[in-house]
Formats: structure tokens, sequence, C-alpha cells
């Protein structure tokens, strides 16, 4: 099964994903995270993915697609993976389907307000040299802008600037908004109030994913 989580930076996603990866051991795939590693690597493309990510607008579909194809055809992914972050439009939804065409899909809409995510990503605070990462709002270190880990500095990334957050938020409504019609016209998309707590948030996506499983079995059985 491929299972494909939607929704703005900071509705929840990587969360939900990592207890769909503990619970049914579908590799993540984190598009953001596999972008960020590129920057972080300083390679021609991941100068290219910084500058683009600092203004708030989206990576050329092209870029995003090979990266995806490079993970998804590894030997752990052939059960099942777990998309967080990736498709973000309807080509990249189509180009998806073109890479892996005959596995099905659950597609779940996490859906958060404008504000809350205002909230949640304006409060984030990265670690400069591990990488942790914290929150003023409900993840605090124990001493202000100090990795509890490494005893770095913590830094406001600048895709956490609310300038830019409003502008991802933005871009993200226009470019999704056809891509959530195609899997609705499809009957694979399921909403979920991403404002709920995250136990419920995933009890919700767990009970839906059980029966999309139980519903594939009796599909091949009646075969």
């Amino acid at each position: 099964m491929r299972i494909i989580l939607l929704g703005p930076a900071g509705s929840g996603k990587g969360t939900q994903a990592d207890q769909i990866q503990k619970v049914y051991g579908y590799p993540k795939i984190s598009t953001g995270d596999l972008l960020r590693k590129a920057v972080q690597d300083g390679t021609e493309l991941g100068h290219k993915v910084k500058s683009i990510m600092e203004q708030g607008k989206l990576v050329d579909d092209e870029i995003v697609l090979e990266l995806v194809r490079e993970k998804i055809h590894r030997p752990e992914c052939q059960a099942g993976y777990v998309l967080d972050g990736f498709p973000r439009n309807l080509n990249q939804g189509l180009g998806l389907e073109k890479i892996d065409s005959t596995r099905p899909e659950t597609v779940f809409e996490i859906l958060v307000t404008e504000e809350e995510i205002l909230r949640r990503l304006s409060g984030r605070r990265v670690c400069l040299q591990c990488g942790a990462v914290y929150n003023i709002n409900n993840n605090q270190p124990k001493v202000d802008g100090v990795c509890d880990l490494c005893g770095s500095r913590l830094i406001i990334r600048e895709d956490d600037k609310p300038e830019v957050i409003k502008e991802r938020f933005k871009i993200y409504l226009e470019s999704i908004k056809p891509l959530v019609e195609y899997y609705q016209r499809r009957k694979v998309l399921f909403q979920i109030d991403g404002e709920n707590t995250v136990e419920n948030i995933f009890r919700s996506i767990k009970s839906i994913i059980d029966k999309r499983i139980s519903e594939g079995r009796q599909s091949v059985n009646s075969k």
C-alpha cells in the first residue's frame, strides 16, 4: 500500500507518518528531509534548493520526483511506504503514479487553519549542530536558545519566519486543491481534523488504514 499524507507544513504529517511506520512497518519517505539533506550536503542541487526554500517557494517537480523515484524503488519499500510532504500538486501526483502505477493507495488530508500553523511553526527552534527540534509552545529547551543534547545554539529556520510561513500556506492551498479534487474523484481521499490530539488523529488514521487493508485482502481472495 501507498499512504499519502497531505497537509501544510506544521500540520503534523511527520508525526503521523512516524506512527504509521511504527505500527505497520511502512518506511516513511519525507521529501522535506530529502531536500534538507541535499542542502546540508552542499551539493549543486542543494544550493539551488536552499534558495528556493528560503523564499517559501516550492522546489521544481522534476527534482522532487527524482528523489522519490530513487527511494520507493528500494527493497524495503516493496510492501508499502508512507509519503510525507509529497505529492504537493496534481502534476506530482500524476508523476508518482507513473513511477509506481499498480500500487493501491490511501490519501489523508490533514486539515489545520493558517492561524494554528503560524502558532506552531513560528515557535519552532532547531539546533545548528545536531538537528534536534524544539518548540517554545510545547517543547522548550531547558536553557532558552540552547540545545539540551549538545549545547549548541538554536535558530529559527528561514522557512519558519512568519512572512515565509504565510507565503508557503498560500502556495500550498493554491497547489493542493486540484490534487485533492483528483483523489476525491478516485474515492481514496480521507480528511482528518489536524487540530485534534496526536493520539486521536492517529486513531482515526489507523481505523481507515485497517479497513483499507481488509478490503484489499477481500478483493484478492474473491478473485
